[in-house]
C-alpha cells in the first residue's frame, strides 16, 4: 500500500503537460564543506548547459540582430533649414539657406591659403576674366548703353562676319578688308568715342567752375556782409598750435640707422690686421726704407716757391702751430734734431704723433724718463744683441707670438716699463685671439700660468716691483674671463705648492714660517679674480684655508712677520665683507697684535692662543719706549714692501713700523666690530679684546691718535645690542592622572564586521556590490565579444565554402568541356 501511494503521488495529474527531466550530465551540484545551521543555501544545483543555451539564444535575438543591421538605415530625416520652425519667415529661410549653400561651396580648400576668397562678379561676369581681356565695355558709357554690346563687336567675336564683309563691300567694292583690319578699325572707333566723351566731361567741368565763380561775384554784390562760409574758411585756414607741432614733427630729421655691432671674432680680426699693418710700417722705418708720399708730413712752402727742386743746405724756417691753446714754434726742428740724435724720447714722440693715432702708443713722461735712465744704469747687459738694439731703439713691435715657455715670456718683458709690459700682453692677446686660429686657445691658457709665475718673480725681487704687478693684474683678469677653468687650475696649483712647502717646513723644523711676498700676492689675486662671497668655491675656499693656516701655524718672530700677518688679516676682511663669515683666526691674530703692543699685561684678563706666547722674547715686539719716535710718527698706510726685501730698518724706522702696525691692527679691529656686530655671540667674542683696548687707552706712551682710535672701538662695542638669548629648558607639560573609565564595546550581530558605524557598513556594502556588478559586466562584455567573434568566423567560413564550391563547379565545367573537345577531336582524327 505504501508503494502504491508513493507511485500515485508521483504520477502527474491527467491533462497536465509532462515535465521534461533534466539531463543528469548537465546538472552541477554546488556542495558545501560545512553544513551551517540556520543559513539558507541558494544555487545548490545549477544547470550550466541550459544557462549557456539561454544566453546564446538571447544574444542571437538581440546582439546578432544589431550586428547585422549595423550598416542599415531606414529613417528619413528632413534636414532643410527652418522647415518646421514657424518663427522664421519664408524670406529669412531663403536667405539662411542661400548663406549655407554659399558657405558649402566656398569653403577653403587649404587652411594655409589666406588669399583664397569667393569669386567676385560684375554684371554676371567674373572680374578675373574681365581683367584678362580687353576693355570691351566702357565704364564711362551712358546708362542706356551699359551692359550691351554693339552689333559690330558681336559680329566680330560671335560670328556674323558676312554682315561686316557686306558693309565693307558697299564702301569699297574693289578691295574687301580682312577680319584683323575690321577689328583694328573697331578698336580705333571705340578709342575715338572715348576721347570725345572725355572732352565732353572736361567742357562740362569748366562750365561748372565758371558758373561757380560768377555766382560768387554776384553774391558779393548782393550783400556787403561777409558770408559765413568765407569766415569759416578763414577760421579753418588759421593754423592751430597742434597742427603746427604736427608739421614740425613731420619735417624733423628722422633717426638714421646705425651700423650693427661687430662680433668678438670680427673685432679680433680687425685688431690683428691693424697690429700687422703697424708692425710692417715699423719694420720699414727700422730698415730705413722710403715712406710713401701720403704718410710724409707736409713741408712748409711759401707763396713764391717755384717748386723747381732747389733745396737749401739748411732750412731754418719754422712752422707755426697751436698746442693746448698755446702757440708753439720750432717743434719740427726739435723733432728732427731728436731723430738725428737717435734718442728714445724722440722715437716715442714720433710714434705718438703718427697719423694713425693709436691709443696704445701713448705713454706718460715717467715712462719716458724710465726708458732714458734704464739703459744708462746697465740693467740690459744680460739681453742679447737683437733685444738690446730693440730696447735701445725704443720702438715696440706690434705683433708678438705667444710664448711657449716662461723663459720666452721673461725675455719679452724683462727690462721694460710697466706700460710697455702691459702693452706687450695686450698685443699678444689681440694677435693670437682664440677666434683667429685653432691652437690659440691652448697657448693663451698656458700664458696665464706663465704670467702668474712672472708676477711671483716680481714679488720676490729686491725690492719688489709692486707697480708692475698692479698693471699686470689687469691682464690676468682678462685672461681669467676668457679661460676661467685654466685660470682656476693655475691658481690652485700655486696655492697647493705653497701649502705643501709650509707642511714640509713644519715637519722638519717643528714650526712654520710666514710665506714670501709672492704667496701673499697670489692670495690677493685669487680674491680679485674669483667671487669671494660663495659658500664654497674651488679657488677661494682653498685660499681661505691657506690664510687660516698662516695665521695659526706661523709664529710672529719679527716686524716683517707682523706686516705679513696684518696683510693676511686685510685679505680675510676683504673676502668676508659680503658674506660676513666669522673667522676666529682673524680675531685671535688681532688679539695677539694688541697683546704684544701692550707694555703692562698684569691686569689683562685675556688668554693667548698659538702662535702667540704670553711670555718670552717676542712678547713685547710692538712696544715702543722711545718718546721721540712717538712724537715724530705720523699715521699713514703700511707699505707692503716692508714685508719683503733684505734691508734692515733703523731704530727710528723700526719704531715707526711698530706704531703703524698697531694703528693698522686697531683699524682692522674696528672693521671687525662693524662686520660681526650682528652675531649673537659678539659680546663673548670681544670680551678679551675689550680688556686689551682698555690697557691701550690708558697707556700714555702711545700717540693721542691711537688712544682715540681705541676709545672709538670701545664705544662701538658698547653700542652693539645684546642679541644672544640664554638657553632655558622648555617647560614640560603636566602629566595627566590616569582615568579608569570602562571601555564600552558595542556587541554587533553575528557575521558583520565590528568596529564600524552604520554609514561605513552601508558604504562597504555598496563598494562590494559595485565590485560584484563590475566583474559581472566585464564577464558579459567578454562573452559578447566571443559571441561576435564566433559569428564573424562563421560568416568567413561560409564565404570561403561558397567560393570553394563555385571554383569547384567552374573546374568541373571546364573539365567537361575539355573532355567533349578531346572526344570531338578524336572523332575527326579517326575520320
Amino acid at each position: 500500500m505504501g508503494k502504491a501511494r508513493t507511485a500515485g503521488a508521483r504520477r502527474p495529474a491527467p491533462g497536465a503537460p509532462a515535465k521534461a527531466k533534466p539531463n543528469p550530465f548537465e546538472v552541477k551540484v554546488n556542495r558545501q564543506k560545512f553544513q551551517i545551521l540556520g543559513r539558507k543555501t541558494r544555487h545548490d544545483v545549477g544547470l550550466p548547459g541550459v544557462s549557456r543555451a539561454r544566453a546564446i539564444r538571447k544574444r542571437t535575438q538581440t546582439l546578432l540582430k544589431e550586428y547585422k543591421d549595423r550598416d542599415k538605415s531606414n529613417v528619413f530625416k528632413d534636414k532643410r533649414f527652418g522647415e518646421y520652425n514657424s518663427n522664421i519667415s519664408p524670406e529669412e529661410k531663403m536667405m539662411k539657406r542661400f548663406a549655407l549653400e554659399q558657405q558649402r561651396h566656398h569653403e577653403k580648400k587649404s587652411i594655409y591659403n589666406l588669399n583664397e576668397d569667393e569669386e567676385l562678379t560684375h554684371y554676371g561676369q567674373s572680374l578675373a576674366d574681365i581683367e584678362k581681356h580687353h576693355d570691351i565695355m566702357d565704364s564711362d558709357s551712358d546708362a542706356e548703353d551699359r551692359g550691351t554690346l554693339s552689333a559690330e563687336l558681336t559680329a566680330a567675336h560671335f560670328g556674323g562676319g558676312a554682315v561686316l564683309q557686306k558693309k565693307a563691300t558697299t564702301q569699297e567694292e574693289d578691295k574687301p578688308k580682312s577680319r584683323k583690319e575690321l577689328i583694328e578699325e573697331l578698336i580705333a572707333k571705340s578709342k575715338l568715342e572715348k576721347r570725345e566723351r572725355q572732352a565732353q566731361r572736361e567742357d562740362a567741368l569748366e562750365l561748372t567752375e565758371k558758373l561757380d565763380q560768377d555766382w560768387k561775384e554776384i553774391q558779393t554784390l548782393l550783400s556787403h556782409k561777409t558770408p559765413k562760409s568765407e569766415n569759416r574758411e578763414k577760421e579753418k585756414t588759421k593754423p592751430d598750435a597742434y597742427d603746427m607741432m604736427v608739421r614740425e614733427l613731420g619735417f624733423e630729421m628722422k633717426a638714421q640707422p646705425s651700423n650693427r655691432m661687430k662680433t668678438e671674432e670680427e673685432l679680433a680680426k680687425e685688431g690683428q690686421e691693424r697690429l700687422r699693418v703697424l708692425e710692417a710700417e715699423r719694420l720699414r722705418r727700422m730698415l730705413g726704407k722710403d715712406e710713401d708720399e701720403k704718410t710724409k708730413k707736409p713741408k712748409h712752402m711759401s707763396a713764391d716757391d717755384l717748386n723747381d727742386g732747389f733745396v737749401l743746405d739748411k732750412d731754418d724756417r719754422r712752422l707755426l702751430s697751436y698746442k693746448d691753446g698755446k702757440l708753439s714754434i720750432g717743434e719740427d726742428a726739435q723733432e728732427g734734431q731728436s731723430r738725428a740724435d737717435g734718442s728714445l724720447e724722440g722715437e716715442r714722440g714720433e710714434d705718438s704723433d703718427s697719423p694713425d693715432g693709436h691709443s696704445d702708443l701713448d705713454s706718460s713722461e715717467e715712462s719716458e724718463e724710465e726708458h732714458e735712465k734704464k739703459p744708462a744704469a746697465g740693467q740690459w747687459q744680460s739681453l742679447g744683441g737683437r733685444e738690446a738694439r730693440r730696447a735701445v731703439g725704443g720702438e715696440l713691435p706690434y705683433t708678438f707670438a705667444v710664448p711657449e715657455s716662461y723663459e720666452e715670456l721673461r725675455s719679452l718683458l724683462l727690462g721694460r716699463s710697466a706700460e710697455e709690459q702691459l702693452l706687450v700682453m695686450e698685443r699678444i692677446q689681440k694677435c693670437n685671439h682664440p677666434s683667429l686660429a685653432v691652437g690659440n686657445k691652448t697657448k693663451l691658457e698656458k700664458l696665464f700660468g706663465f704670467l702668474l709665475e712672472h708676477v711671483g718673480d716680481l714679488a720676490t725681487s729686491d725690492p719688489p716691483d709692486l707697480k708692475v704687478i698692479d698693471k699686470l693684474v689687469v691682464q690676468l683678469y682678462n685672461l681669467c674671463q676668457m679661460f676661467p677653468e685654466a685660470a682656476s687650475s693655475s691658481v690652485q696649483f700655486v696655492l697647493r705648492d705653497a701649502m705643501h712647502e709650509m707642511e714640509e717646513v713644519l715637519e722638519t723644523r717643528g714650526r712654520a714660517v710666514f710665506p714670501g711676498l709672492d704667496v701673499l700676492i697670489y692670495l690677493k689675486i685669487a680674491g680679485l679674480l674669483f667671487p669671494t662671497s660663495d659658500f664654497w668655491h674651488p679657488v677661494v675656499t682653498p685660499a681661505l684655508v691657506c690664510m687660516s693656516q698662516i695665521l695659526t701655524k706661523c709664529p710672529v718672530l719679527s716686524l716683517r712677520d707682523v706686516v705679513k700677518g696684518l696683510f693676511v688679516c686685510c685679505l680675510f676682511l676683504g673676502f668676508v665683507s659680503l658674506s660676513r663669515r666669522f673667522i676666529p683666526e682673524l680675531v685671535n691674530f688681532l688679539l695677539g697684535i694688541l697683546y704684544i703692543a701692550a707694555p703692562n699685561k698684569q691686569s689683562c684678563g685675556s688668554t693667548l692662543v698659538h702662535p702667540f706666547r704670553a711670555h718670552g722674547k717676542n712678547s713685547e715686539l710692538l712696544v715702543v719706549s722711545d718718546k721721540d719716535d712717538v712724537v715724530t710718527w705720523q699715521r699713514g698706510s703700511l707699505p707692503l714692501h716692508w714685508a719683503g726685501g733684505s734691508r734692515t730698518p733703523t731704530k727710528a724706522e723700526a719704531n715707526h713700523i711698530r706704531l703703524s702696525c698697531l694703528a693698522v691692527g686697531l683699524a682692522l679691529l674696528q672693521r671687525c666690530v662693524l662686520v660681526y656686530g650682528a652675531l649673537p655671540s659678539f659680546q663673548a667674542i670681544v670680551r678679551p679684546l675689550r680688556a686689551l683696548l682698555a690697557v691701550h687707552q690708558v697707556e700714555r706712551s702711545h700717540p693721542l691718535e691711537l688712544q682715540e682710535l681705541s676709545q672709538s672701538i670701545l664705544t662701538d662695542i658698547e653700542n652693539q645690542k645684546q642679541v644672544c638669548r640664554p638657553l632655558i629648558c622648555e617647560k614640560s607639560k603636566p602629566v595627566p592622572l590616569k582615568l579608569f573609565t570602562p571601555r564600552l564595546v558595542k556587541v554587533l550581530e553575528f557575521g558583520r564586521k565590528q568596529g564600524s558605524t552604520k554609514e561605513e557598513q552601508e558604504r562597504k556594502r555598496l563598494i562590494h556590490k559595485h565590485r560584484r556588478e563590475f566583474k559581472g559586466a566585464v564577464r558579459e562584455i567578454r562573452k559578447d565579444n566571443q559571441f561576435l567573434a564566433r559569428m564573424q568566423l562563421s560568416e568567413i567560413m561560409e564565404r570561403d565554402a561558397e567560393r570553394k564550391r563555385k571554383v569547384k563547379q567552374l573546374f568541373n565545367s571546364l573539365a567537361t568541356q575539355e573532355g567533349e573537345w578531346k572526344a570531338l577531336k578524336r572523332k575527326k582524327f579517326k575520320k
